[in-house]
């Protein structure tokens, strides 16, 4: 009895077939894994959703801690909710690292850019 033996240049990792017949001959069919479809409108339900919970856990926040402090800052010297000065100093983080990353995008664009124009000369 002869074996059966993959074409030249396929691969195989299935186990060669036993004498009684045991051995699988082919893989068994998989059910499609994420069989839900994601689609742009679910992307930004889900986006809204997520926001809606943050919004709500800041609210909180503000409420929870609505005493006022003193706040100085270079030389200006502020009356405000403790909440209001978390938030502030959250939001100008925020900024900062925007600033951060929208320079660093920048810089490897050009990069990309520059070896493109390497790569091509005419282009």
């Amino acid at each position: 009895m002869t074996e059966p033996t993959a074409p030249l240049g396929t691969a195989t990792t299935l186990p060669a077939p036993s004498v009684n017949g045991s051995a699988p001959s082919a893989p068994a069919p998989q059910a499609p894994t994420g069989s839900r479809m994601r689609t742009k409108i679910s992307g930004v339900r889900t986006g809204l959703i997520a926001g809606a919970v943050v919004l709500i856990v800041v609210l909180i926040f503000i409420i929870q801690n609505a005493h006022a402090v003193s706040v100085s800052f270079l030389g200006a010297h502020l009356r405000l909710s403790l909440a209001v000065a978390l938030l502030l100093a959250a939001i100008a983080g925020a900024l900062v690292m925007t600033a951060a990353g929208t320079a660093r995008i920048t810089q490897l664009r050009r990069i990309m850019r520059r070896d493109r124009r390497q790569r091509h000369p005419g282009t």
